[in-house]
């Protein structure tokens, strides 16, 4: 569920859930720490990491662009009533033309809403965590009209103790939906701005993988990317055609039949040419050069990734893996962690309504 969809409330408290499932930057949340696919590169100033909407954005292009047609079917139902009436009195038909109106107007308010981001606007709006700096700076919208310099509308967040970090729980149709969500709040506690970091999970047992992936994230901030695991995979920065088409196949299921994935081609094909359509008209992010200043890469950096024979994007990592040239769900164990060792009960236990005490090992629901 995008981002922009799940919105939070400007000048509300933050929500109980969330402030009850706040992430610590310092100490582990689980007992592994591995990625799932949010990285576009890594080196020893910075990561750069992907905004939740990146992966699905087809859906929310998709949803723009049939709000558009059904726009332009109002537009065009309203002409033709205007040049060949109705056969009904006055009052009917200004009725009609009240309806289509109202109709017009607000679809034309949706597609603004979720469409200003998604077309004439940016590829991507990568997050880069800067260690060196100990901040997070986070592209948020296209700047159109920028002096020199002063690139995109960008966000700067300190990494430490008293920024606000947690986990968002949606329900979707029965389903609980997860993201790891910055807060901004003011001297009363109201928020101010949010955005969501990396990607989304599904169901409570998915919990593992956003529990380990903000594990992830801490360790290089804190440790540095000499002991990180490799990332499932390297986003492409220049997405072409083919990466477009395989974001769409694997969001119906990463392991999904090639049965399955035959009878639901023509609703992917079309799935592809919703995210092809919002990336042709979108430019690449520009950061600004304050960010830039402070993420200068020394031209020896062992950690640069990726460079030399690494795989980037869904492909060419596929067939890395193939000749094992890959590692496949690379992993490591988070020494410090005295919490739930099994990774799906640790991860139930955070998704109650009052997650574990990190320190204090709490019995998991299959126990009780």
């Amino acid at each position: 569920m995008d981002e922009r969809i799940i919105q939070f409330k400007a000048g509300h408290p933050i929500p109980e859930w969330d402030l009850r499932h706040r992430l610590s930057i310092n100490e582990p949340v689980s007992s592994e720490c591995k990625d799932s696919a949010t990285i576009f590169r890594i080196n020893s100033t910075y990561m750069d990491v992907t905004d939740q909407p990146f992966r699905e954005r087809h859906w929310q292009a998709g949803t723009v662009i049939y709000t558009i047609l059904v726009l332009g079917l109002i537009l065009a139902s309203m002409v033709k009533i205007h040049l060949r009436p109705l056969p009904s009195d006055s009052t009917t038909l200004s009725i009609i033309y009240l309806i289509a109106i109202a109709g017009f107007i607000e679809f034309a308010r949706l597609a603004f809403k979720y469409g200003r981001d998604e077309f004439f606007a940016l590829k991507r709006r990568p997050i880069r965590f800067n260690r060196r700096e100990k901040k997070i700076y986070a592209i948020r919208h296209r700047r159109f009209f920028s002096k020199p310099g002063e690139g995109d509308i960008t966000w700067e967040v300190p990494w430490n103790d008293k920024t606000i970090f947690c986990i968002h729980r949606r329900i979707v149709r029965s389903r609980h939906i997860f993201h790891i969500r910055h807060y901004e709040v003011d001297q009363n506690g109201n928020v101010i701005r949010a955005f969501a970091i990396g990607r989304t999970w599904e169901e409570d047992e998915c919990l593992t993988g956003l529990l380990s992936q903000w594990n992830y994230w801490c360790w290089y901030m804190n440790h540095g990317p000499a002991d990180l695991p490799k990332p499932l995979l390297f986003f492409k920065e220049k997405e072409n055609a083919l990466e477009s088409f395989l974001f769409c196949l694997y969001s119906f299921g990463m392991r999904a039949s090639a049965a399955s994935r035959i009878a639901m081609m023509p609703f992917i094909l079309l799935m592809t040419s919703h995210r092809l359509i919002a990336l042709w008209t979108c430019r690449d992010p520009i950061w600004p050069d304050a960010v830039n200043t402070v993420s200068v890469i020394d031209s020896n950096d062992p950690f640069d990734e990726p460079s030399g024979s690494t795989p980037i994007g869904w492909a060419e990592t596929a067939h890395a893996l193939d000749r094992n040239e890959y590692p496949e769900g690379d992993k490591k164990e988070m020494e410090n962690w005295s919490g739930e060792k099994d990774p799906i009960a640790n991860a139930l236990l955070w998704a109650e309504d009052i997650p574990p005490t990190i320190h204090q090992p709490r019995k998991s629901p299959h126990e009780r």
